[in-house]
């Protein structure tokens, strides 16, 4: 029985507050939005699912992604925008194979939720030519 209630306050002591969690969402979404784009271009030819990259920019902002997957999603992005991680982004030919982990491992879980119209925004995003910057903000899904 105590090993239960060892447990069980180990638990709460590792449970991330509500409002903690709202606020690095928040924070996470705003470090994505300032930085998403200038990274894309920078990964250009190095991160070989870039188009899924986009299009998990795209769900995150969606209105209609669950709160729970919007937050693994801006958590991940914010990773990937981040210059300093675990290994540089700056080091040609590897600094981008630590978000590319990253990004694996949220995409396999998270899947899913990516939509069609997702996948089509950032088709439409990545033809844009590189010294334009596609906008920010994805259409509000359709109910």
């Amino acid at each position: 029985m105590r090993w239960r209630r060892r447990a069980a306050e180990a638990a709460d002591e590792t449970m991330i507050e509500p409002e903690i969690a709202v606020r690095d969402e928040a924070r996470n979404a705003r470090r994505v939005r300032a930085r998403f784009w200038r990274t894309v271009k920078r990964a250009a030819g190095q991160v070989p699912f870039l188009d899924e990259v986009v299009a998990a920019y795209y769900c995150a902002f969606d209105p209609a992604t669950p709160n729970r997957v919007r937050a693994m999603l801006l958590a991940a992005l914010a990773y990937f925008v981040l210059p300093i991680d675990v290994v540089p982004d700056l080091l040609a030919g590897i600094g981008f194979t630590d978000d590319i982990a990253v990004l694996t491992a949220v995409f396999g879980l998270l899947r899913g939720h990516i939509r069609d119209e997702h996948r089509a925004a950032a088709r439409a995003a990545l033809a844009v030519e590189p010294e334009d910057e596609p906008a920010p903000e994805p259409e509000p899904a359709k109910a």
